[in-house]
């Protein structure tokens, strides 16, 4: 039998206006009415309907996340962040997975939409016309999170990705390398790809170093590209004395291929990830890496989409956390004792 509001009033003795604020949460509802229709919905077993409840105050307490991949360990600590913030503020979460593959980012996004959610949260690399051209006509809200547009016109919460990288290339130079290679992602990709190659580049050049494009491997951000990349460069007349990958599992990649041919990390090369993800340690030598902070990138993009969504004031659209190098076992100017 399908119990519904008329029902509960009925046994409760009140309106149905009555029972859908005690529903809906509203204050002004005497404490012993509020006992009375709360004991009545425990006896009916009523439960809300939520479409019903949406198509009235044009809400639907929903919001759909976009996800590249989530298998990867970076997303979906990214995703917890999101998560928690949601609950906190009573949101229900719609989780999409895109593969990182443009058309269907659209797809999601324009499915999430006739959903009705109440806003989106969109993780993904580039940033196309098309994508921008989606956002602009969205009826609702979308925060970028670990990802952002050329002219930084929507609301996105990020690490500044090139200084991040520009640091742990330096570090590298710092300790007297010359021959260092990057495990980059498609440069058309604006963070893992782009801006990382751009800090990469800037640091050689303020150490007085020449790119050297043998030197750049560009890959899918996997551990198995990791692997593949390090197959390269070890058939390199000249190989590199050190690495910078753009993430943490290029970087496993990386040392698992280089002791797989016999060499010592970081006595034969030293190696630098990033993200900082739960890998890093469980690798042996540990992974020295740049620490992005990934459930908070998700927590503050989920909570600035709540200041959007409720009309909240925004002072900072575009959010940059902070970042830093964690040094382990696989560089030596950083090794744990």
């Amino acid at each position: 039998m399908n119990i519904t509001i008329y029902d509960v009033a009925r046994e409760a003795g009140v309106s149905m206006a009555t029972v859908s604020r005690v529903v809906n949460g509203n204050p002004n509802v005497k404490p012993t009415t509020r006992k009375k229709v709360l004991e009545a919905i425990e006896r009916l077993g009523y439960r809300p309907n939520a479409v019903a409840r949406g198509l009235a105050s044009k809400r639907t307490t929903t919001v759909g996340v976009i996800i590249p991949d989530i298998s990867s360990t970076f997303f979906s600590e990214l995703a917890r962040g999101i998560e928690d913030i949601a609950t906190m503020y009573k949101y229900n979460i719609i989780l999409c997975n895109s593969d990182q593959n443009k058309e269907k980012e659209i797809h999601l996004i324009n499915t999430l939409l006739e959903k009705q959610v109440d806003g989106i949260v969109f993780m993904g690399g580039e940033i196309t016309k098309e994508h921008e051209e989606t956002f602009k006509n969205s009826p609702v809200p979308i925060v970028l999170s670990a990802t952002i547009d050329d002219q930084k016109e929507f609301p996105s919460v990020n690490i500044d990705y090139k200084q991040a990288a520009y640091d742990a290339v330096a570090a590298l130079t710092g300790q007297g390398h010359k021959k260092i290679a990057m495990l980059s992602g498609t440069l058309e990709d604006p963070i893992n790809g782009y801006m990382k190659f751009a800090g990469y580049k800037k640091a050689l050049q303020d150490a007085g170093l020449d790119l050297n494009e043998d030197l750049v491997i560009i890959g899918d951000y996997t551990y198995d590209s990791g692997l593949e990349a390090m197959e390269s460069l070890l058939k390199l007349d000249e190989k590199p004395t050190a690495i910078f990958a753009s993430t943490d599992e290029m970087a496993l990649g990386v040392i698992h291929g280089a002791q797989d041919a016999g060499f010592k990390v970081p006595d034969d090369f030293e190696i630098i990830g990033f993200d900082n993800t739960r890998l890093a340690t469980m690798v042996r030598p540990t992974l020295t890496t740049v620490v992005q902070p990934m459930y908070d990138i998700g927590a503050v993009s989920m909570r600035l989409l709540t200041k959007y969504m409720n009309e909240e004031e925004v002072t900072d659209k575009v959010v940059l956390l902070p970042h830093r190098v964690e040094y382990r076992q696989s560089t030596s100017f950083g090794e744990e004792d």
